[in-house]
């Protein structure tokens, strides 16, 4: 083998890799079976007080110097299916953006435009609203240019006046919508951070202005509703001095000392009183709050030793803040009795919204507010007109900042009053500035220096432009699973994982002895790899990803048996060990390339145009291509060849009693079936799309067509269409589905009640005719365990990116195969046979629906198909690539003279890998569960016609476009067809 020692080196470095990231997953759940055992007393877990223990270590170091936030960052994480939480994709609006650039304008034409926009875009979702608005307004008052509507003081600075053309006013409107969504993600990221759970995640979902968060373990959905959805609140305070809130600070940790001594000696501490501690105070912690340099660092530790809870947790040197460790222990005191009675209804201490790095340690100051006593700002938002990081006159970064008439005046009333004082600038009660007033300052016009990044301005800049134009967010798709079904989903996905594994290994060592053994070995070494670099990279587990999983454990399975099929070969021939080895390797090479390259497409395709679940799979679809490359094609080898080196007398086998003489001698005339293949697939194609047409079309599921969805657990059997019947009134007619969900006695209703309606009350609507409906069961103890929503204008993307997925997926399969294999023919047999392998996955569904197996068309179901073409790509690129040896080898010979021999030579191949992968499916959807139950149905049926078409569709498409040409082609030329030599000695009958 080739470059042995970088191979050997790329493993090393490799395994080094995952086996350090993994071990961060190990010592992550060791801190968290730590934090269970400090929570449970008397056999009961206090759920409270295993968030607390976690909180107190979140910034701590656990291993070495990393602290448990950095471990959980590395860690491999459970998606939320698994460990229950909540998914939101939140939408920020640009309706409301362009009414606000005009001004809210009263022109009949502008709402006209807007209200058609509106109702184009539920169609055209994919086309962006300024545009749409665009089309419109042209439409209604045609040759009235847009800025006659949006030439006015506020959207001057950005470059719009009267003569400004429809485009330029567009793109104004385009840029202001980005920066909406930039800042809307900004502060739902800080939002997120409220909810007080383990590994949020918030990320912007491309090409699109969505947002997608998930928070794991969350129980009020209600209030994460609306936090989410929440217009942003800027306000602008007063700030006491430090002399000024000093004070009050020393009497309230002078409190929780007594109260922290009262508890040590048993005996009940004195009440708060209403005096303020003494300026003269020589606490430890009045000693702190009068050090207001940098050089307090010093001794900040040992002065905070002597005194009480403050004391020790106020360590940011010269500054009023704490170690961001120890947020948690500080929001706990001042939400404390103490802290209530001692502190004054006029002050509340808010938190910075960015934390400070000193001497490689990260603080956040506290800024104490000078609250009014009716709760109203000075100042709000709605006074900036805009803002925006510019470069001042000493070349340093600064925010420049202007304000409507109303509220320059108002500004000038509020610096002019706090010279030589800060003002504090909140934005959701998080402090973003706290700026010296320096005069001051009339007409509105700010500048806000300080040490400053650019990024620094540019943040601060957005965060000012936050109460100025609304952005609201609303709620387009929502997923909530509930921890019972996380449980579950674990346990299903362990047992058809290990199932699926086992069975595998079993069948490998049967059939082929010690190689299968090796495999094995592979097999496993690449589970590992798989798990340690999905861990490197941070992506969290799904049920879907644990699916990708065991199919990735089937296709490397499938390289193992192409090497051993082609060893077994050589060896037929006469080869010795070694050298069978060798050649078996290296003619597999190009066969588990081209299957190689054709998955890793479609995993591609999928993590680029899928969501959520498809995404997970795609993702450990791909790096499954890659790690089954590596153990199967290299570490195997690896192995074999160290197991036979220098040995004439080993033990190695490619083969056992069971398998040694199967698939010997075959020769089935397998193209001669075409004709009756062609007819058969027609049929049952035919019986399944009538079934559809005549069941009223697909049966998608909420991900298509939008909707709800709820999974409700009752406490004993239920008949589904019973259930239906009660809640059918509740939901005014609308379209319903109930049916079981795994279990007797749990249910999955799926209703369009509503559909077209994303807003929060639209949700609480549906939920309440749905516990109005169930009202008749109230003895069987409804409960809800996880609901989903699917708004329309996501269901419509879904629908739009699905199709162009498979389009894309035989498209790109098209161009590869042309490029490997030279001729359009082979491209289009592959996919004819691809787009049959996929029409009969769809007709299966209405079939298996006339006989009462319903299962529905979701994102998991395209995610399916587009395996299963994947699948059967791999086994028709096989056969391909031997079709290409035995025309190279004979170049006498026609394609027609070839294929049946090449079909039948990789039979044994196609048999063995697809009968693995069918076990595996078949696994699946055993022990997966009812949410890969569609998924796995999928599959089975796909890897049935996926083995079928690679022998009797893609082959013998070729033959009756390019094959009977060929032979007619040669027959002209007068060439000889039948394969034989012509100085071969001629055999006939003699005269009498």
């Amino acid at each position: 083998m080739r470059n042995k020692g970088l191979i050997i080196a790329l493993t090393v470095v490799v395994t080094a890799l995952c086996a350090y990231f993994l071990f961060f997953t190990y010592v992550s759940r060791g801190v968290q079976q730590k934090a269970v055992a400090y929570a449970t007393r008397n056999g009961k877990l206090d759920e409270t007080a295993r968030q607390h223990y976690l909180d107190s270590v979140w910034r701590a170091p656990v291993f070495g110097p990393f602290t448990y936030r950095e471990v959980r960052q590395s860690e491999l994480g459970l998606g939320l299916d698994l460990k229950g939480g909540m998914h939101v994709t939140l939408e920020v609006s640009p309706v409301e953006i362009v009414k606000a650039m005009s001004g809210n304008s009263k022109d009949p034409a502008f709402n006209k435009a807007l209200e058609q926009a509106q109702e184009a875009q539920k169609t055209n979702s994919g086309t962006p609203f300024t545009t749409l608005f665009s089309q419109a307004y042209q439409a209604v008052a045609p040759g009235k240019p847009l800025a006659t509507t949006f030439a006015n003081t506020t959207n001057k600075s950005r470059g719009i006046d009267i003569n400004s053309s429809n485009d330029k006013v567009i793109a104004a409107i385009d840029k202001e919508v980005d920066e909406a969504i930039d800042r809307s993600f900004n502060i739902l990221r800080t939002r997120v951070d409220k909810f007080g759970v383990n590994q949020p995640s918030i990320q912007r979902v491309k090409g699109t202005g969505r947002i997608q968060i998930e928070l794991p373990g969350v129980d009020n959905p209600d209030r994460v509703r609306k936090l989410l959805q929440g217009q942003a609140k800027l306000e602008f305070w007063e700030v006491w001095n430090q002399n000024e809130v000093g004070p009050y600070l020393v009497q309230l940790d002078q409190q929780l000392s007594a109260k922290e001594a009262a508890a040590k000696a048993g005996t009940k501490p004195a009440n708060a009183t209403a005096t303020t501690a003494a300026a003269g105070d020589t606490t430890s912690l009045a000693a702190q709050l009068a050090k207001k340099t940098k050089d307090a660092a010093a001794d900040s530790a040992a002065t905070s030793a002597k005194g009480g809870q403050l004391a020790r947790l106020f360590t940011m040197p010269g500054r009023l803040g704490v170690n961001l460790r120890d947020t948690a222990r500080m929001n706990a005191i001042l939400r404390s009795p103490e802290a209530k009675a001692i502190l004054p209804p006029t002050l509340a201490l808010l938190w910075n919204l960015k934390p400070t790095t000193i001497d490689k340690q990260e603080y956040l100051e506290l800024v104490p507010v000078r609250k009014t006593r009716n709760g109203v700002p000075p100042l709000s938002g709605e006074v900036i007109s805009d803002a925006r990081s510019d470069i001042g006159q000493n070349g340093q970064p600064e925010v420049l900042m202007n304000m409507t008439p109303a509220g320059s005046r108002k500004w000038a009333k509020m610096t002019g009053a706090n010279i030589g004082r800060q003002v504090a600038m909140v934005l959701d009660d998080y402090v973003c500035s706290a700026p010296v007033v320096q005069s001051e300052i009339t007409g509105g016009g700010t500048s806000i220096t300080g040490s400053f990044a650019i990024e620094d301005t540019q943040d601060l800049a957005n965060q000012l432009k936050a109460g100025k134009l609304p952005a609201p967010t609303r709620i387009v798709e929502e997923a909530i699973v509930g921890p019972s079904l996380g449980k579950e989903a674990i346990n299903q996905g362990l047992y058809s994982s290990l199932a699926g594994l086992i069975i595998i290994m079993i069948f490998m060592a049967a059939y082929y002895g010690r190689a299968g053994l090796v495999a094995d070995v592979s097999l496993l070494f690449n589970m590992f790899l798989i798990l340690g670099v999905l861990a490197q990279f941070g992506t969290a587990l799904t049920l879907p990803g644990i699916a990708g999983l065991i199919l990735v454990i089937a296709s490397a399975i499938d390289a193992n048996v192409l090497i051993f099929e082609r060893i077994r070969e050589e060896l037929a021939h006469g080869l010795t060990v070694p050298d069978a080895i060798n050649k078996g390797y290296s003619r597999a090479f190009s066969a588990i390339f081209d299957s190689n390259v054709t998955t890793m497409l479609i995993a591609v395709i999928l993590g680029f145009f899928g969501t959520g679940p498809v995404q997970s799979f795609a993702v450990t679809l791909g790096i499954g291509v890659l790690t089954s490359f590596l153990s199967a094609v290299f570490v195997s080898r690896l192995i074999i060849e160290w197991m036979v080196k220098g040995k004439d007398d080993h033990s190695l086998t490619f083969d056992t009693f069971l398998s040694r003489n199967l698939f010997k001698n075959l020769n089935f005339d397998i193209v001669g079936k075409r004709k009756i293949a062609y007819a058969f697939s027609t049929i049952v194609i035919l019986i399944g799309f009538g079934l559809m047409a005549v069941q009223g079309g697909p049966n998608l599921g909420v991900d298509f067509q939008g909707g709800r969805a709820y999974v409700v657990d009752f406490n004993k059997t239920m008949i589904a269409s019973n259930v239906a019947d009660q809640l059918r009134p509740a939901f005014k007619g609308a379209g319903l589905e109930v049916k079981q969900f795994g279990s007797p006695n749990r249910l999955r209703v799926t209703t369009g009640y509503l559909a077209q309606d994303e807003s929060t009350a639209a949700d609480a609507t549906v939920l309440t005719a749905l516990n109005q409906g169930l009202q008749k069961y109230s003895a069987d103890a409804p409960e809800i365990k996880s609901s989903t929503k699917v708004g329309a204008t996501i269901a419509d993307d879904i629908k739009r990116t699905s199709v162009l997925s498979l389009g894309l997926t035989l498209l790109g399969i098209f161009i590869y195969v042309l490029f490997r294999f030279d001729k359009w023919q082979f491209s289009m047999a592959a996919v004819v046979a691809l787009f049959h392998d996929a029409l009969l996955v769809i007709a299966a569904f209405p079939i298996a629906r006339a006989f009462g197996v319903t299962y529905e068309m979701d994102q998991i179901f395209v995610a399916a198909v587009l395996t299963v073409l994947g699948f059967s790509m791999n086994d028709t690129v096989v056969i391909y690539d031997r079709i290409r040896e035995y025309l190279r080898e004979n170049p006498k010979l026609t394609f027609a003279q070839v294929v049946n021999p090449a079909l039948n030579s990789t039979f044994s191949r196609t048999i063995i890998t697809s009968s693995t992968i069918l076990m595996v499916v078949i696994v699946l959807y055993i022990f997966g569960g009812e949410t890969l139950r569609s998924f796995s149905f999928s599959m089975i049926i796909g890897m049935i016609f996926g083995t079928y078409s690679s022998l009797f569709i893609a082959t013998p498409i070729i033959l009756d476009t390019y094959g009977k040409k060929e032979e007619r082609e040669r027959l002209a030329a007068g060439q000889d067809t039948t394969g034989l030599p012509t100085d071969a000695p001629k055999l006939s009958s003699a005269s009498a």
